[in-house]
């Protein structure tokens, strides 16, 4: 099984849509995709991600099935240099700064992260991850997952950069605050994760590409910083 995991093209934010520039992003992700031969597409409710995932549905003939669940988490928020940022926002050097890192669970329990809200939202998202991976076969045990039935179920995701994120800690087994200021998703970038199986019995996640844009380059677009740096910030809304 592999999952695509990718943020929806380039936002008109006031409308919720597409830029010019996001719908032919879209087409190009809708290439790409075309290529990886996907077998399923989910997207968020959101009308940026939905117009995304309509476009490749319209070049894969997969039929797109909306979950509200891959909304990303922006309620949660961070004052950082006198402005709000999203969590997932938070400054490297805040985070870095603390000996030790950020490790297992117990980032949890260290500001900005230890609101209620954040445990909440987190234990929310394992949750619905693991229903989906459970529904396509495969079952979280601890860190990795039972093969209750094997497949080569190619399953693209269109949300956001938070939500991409999220995926990223909780497949990989990794430090999400770690994950929230060392990775970042511009507009169609495409995350690519395969559950390795090397026994009947167990598989683990592993990145084969993360954050990729190969496909826009292809296209001719340059990516956009949305969201990124202080002299790209926008307010996540």
């Amino acid at each position: 099984m592999r999952f695509y995991l990718a943020r929806h093209s380039d936002p008109d934010s006031e409308r919720d849509a597409l830029t010019g520039q996001g719908e032919r992003e879209a087409d190009a992700l809708a290439e790409r995709l075309a290529a990886e031969r996907i077998s399923h597409l989910y997207c968020s409710v959101t009308g940026r991600s939905l117009a995304t995932a309509e476009r490749i549905a319209a070049r894969t003939g997969v039929a797109v099935i909306r979950e509200r669940w891959l909304i990303e988490p922006g309620h949660l928020s961070v004052r950082q240099g006198g402005r709000t940022y999203a969590m997932w926002d938070t400054f490297g050097e805040t985070v870095r700064a603390r000996t030790p890192l950020p490790e297992g669970d117990a980032w949890f329990r260290v500001p900005p992260f230890d609101a209620p809200e954040v445990s909440a939202m987190w234990a929310a998202f394992r949750k619905d991850c693991d229903a989906l991976t459970a529904a396509h076969g495969y079952v979280r045990d601890g860190a990795r997952y039972r093969i209750e039935r094997a497949s080569d179920d190619r399953i693209a995701l269109i949300s956001h950069n938070g939500t991409v994120l999220l995926f990223l800690a909780h497949l990989l087994a990794l430090p999400l605050p770690l994950v929230w200021c060392g990775f970042y998703n511009c507009p169609s970038a495409l995350t690519t994760i395969l559950f390795e199986e090397h026994s009947p019995t167990w598989a683990v996640p592993r990145a084969l590409c993360v954050a990729d844009t190969s496909h826009l380059r292809i296209a001719g677009l340059d990516p956009q910083p949305r969201g990124m740096g202080a002299g790209f910030y926008e307010p996540y809304r």
